[in-house]
């Protein structure tokens, strides 16, 4: 009897985690994707500055990046500078741990002309509800006027990413 229970546990879980994570069946997910194109909300979101330099109360992520939690976004789209804003909760997604670690790379290419910003679901779920996120990770780029420019639910590769934000700032220096 006690093993049927927890065998139910564990398969409710799983369940739960492939309706977290995108799984691609199929569907996309969310209604962020008819975003593209219009101005994105400007939500006001936490920063290291809210929570006293404690990253531990904006990610669930291992090994985050302070950079990327210097900014609210809405403060963010004040910048006028093309926006990389990643939703991603790597504490219940693995494929959110590999996004983030692909978001840390192209900081680190483009952190000059760039401006990145990773929201987490347990820590900015009102980011999640203004831009419509249901699954993850998703990646919206934001062009410099604050417009939506690429909406991306899954993961992304390096090859997809890139040339969008090489186009926007008109290539790395």
């Amino acid at each position: 009897m006690m093993r049927s229970a927890a065998s139910g546990l564990v398969a409710m879980l799983l369940a739960a985690a492939l309706v977290a994570c995108d799984t691609d069946f199929g569907s996309v997910g969310g209604g962020g994707v008819f975003m593209q194109g219009k101005p994105a909300p400007a939500v006001k979101t936490k920063t290291l500055k809210d929570v006293g330099g404690d990253m531990a109360k904006l990610t669930s992520y291992r090994y985050p990046d302070p950079r990327m939690y210097e900014l609210s976004f809405d403060e963010a789209l004040k910048q006028h500078k093309p926006i990389v804003l990643e939703f991603a909760t790597p504490g219940h997604c693995t494929q959110c741990d590999k996004q983030l670690q692909l978001m840390k790379e192209m900081l680190n290419k483009y952190e000059h002309k760039v401006l990145f910003l990773h929201m987490d679901q347990y820590y900015n779920p009102e980011a999640y509800d203004a831009f419509q996120v249901r699954g993850e990770p998703w990646t919206f780029v934001i062009n410099e006027r604050g417009e939506v420019e690429v909406v991306y639910p899954g993961r992304m590769l390096y090859q997809e990413i890139d040339p969008v934000l090489s186009d926007l700032t008109g290539g790395v220096k």
